[in-house]
């Protein structure tokens, strides 16, 4: 079977394609909390994380680039220059720039609900607690199903005691959730859920995440390419000029929720691997490349 995919800005941001500006403007701020480097260690994902959400709100909030995205038109995503090339300003300042509006100073302020008629597909993740030194922590392994609906997980402390906790449904791969003061000591345990898959599937709520790796050519001319999803093997078209960090959406491709008949996506980041050994003819291949760019930076 075959699947069309393409850049999907609304999965990113966690909205169906019909939702309010209201609506976007706080699935924006979410995200971009969720994904700002400051609130993340600098961690490298985050940022490029953080560039996608920016770039999606770019074009969703500006109805030309909007259309021009949802006709196809290339490159309507696209900014002419980095905008966090000299570095990315603190959450606080960032908002206020793009948004127009003061925040609240305190990190992980919760949003409130949206009011659509028809909620996002997916429940982001909650913000990750502060963990001190001193703190304990224990991973768990959930199975999608799992995860989904939520289930009753034992947790055995270091002096024997066992403790019954029940997971939140739609929790996603990476949640941490905190039992407060019940480790020795009065310490916090931390439990952090795992939700992949032997495959590589990633589970967020009821979206589903996958890295799919491919060498430089098959990114830069597309390619087809088998990917695995929960309902089994699709063959994925990648587009022509894919670079990492690109997000491809397979439609349906997550998990159903049986109680209002909702279904996620699943999305695919395109992630450019370089082959660690390279032959004589590749070098030579990758050196001519180097040429030409010089080439054309002259022109």
């Amino acid at each position: 079977m075959t699947s069309t995919a393409d850049p999907d800005y609304w999965s990113l941001l966690g909205l169906r394609a019909d939702a309010g500006a209201d609506q976007l403007k706080r699935a924006f701020r979410r995200e971009a909390r969720r994904w700002h480097p400051d609130l993340n260690g600098n961690d490298p994902v985050a940022e490029e994380r953080f560039k996608l959400v920016n770039e999606a709100y770019a074009v969703l909030s500006d109805p030309r680039r909007r259309r021009a995205w949802e006709q196809g038109v290339d490159g309507a995503g696209s900014v002419a220059a980095d905008p966090f090339a000299t570095g990315f300003p603190t959450f606080e300042e960032y908002l206020d720039a793009v948004l127009g509006l003061p925040v609240d100073p305190k990190p992980w302020p919760q949003d409130p609900p949206d009011r659509a008629v028809e909620p996002p597909v997916a429940s982001p993740p909650p913000p990750p607690p502060v963990r001190a030194d001193e703190d304990v922590e224990s991973v768990v392994d959930l199975t999608p199903e799992q995860a989904l609906h939520g289930t009753t997980v034992e947790l055995s402390l270091a002096d024997g005691t066992v403790i019954e906790l029940q997971t939140p449904p739609q929790a996603g791969d990476g949640w941490r959730l905190r039992l407060e003061g019940v480790a020795a000591g009065g310490r916090d345990h931390f439990l952090q859920l795992r939700v992949v898959t032997p495959e590589g599937l990633r589970i967020d709520g009821l979206r589903v995440h996958y890295r799919l790796e491919l060498f430089p050519p098959d990114a830069a001319l597309g390619c087809a390419v088998d990917v695995p999803t929960l309902d089994g093997t699709v063959t994925l078209q990648v587009p022509p000029g894919s670079s990492s960090g690109r997000l491809l959406r397979l439609r349906g491709r997550g998990l159903q929720d049986e109680t209002d008949e909702r279904c996620g996506d699943q999305l695919v980041e395109i992630v450019v691997v370089i082959p660690a050994d390279l032959g004589d003819a590749e070098c030579a291949l990758y050196r001519r490349l180097q040429e030409l760019a010089a080439e054309a930076d002259q022109l």
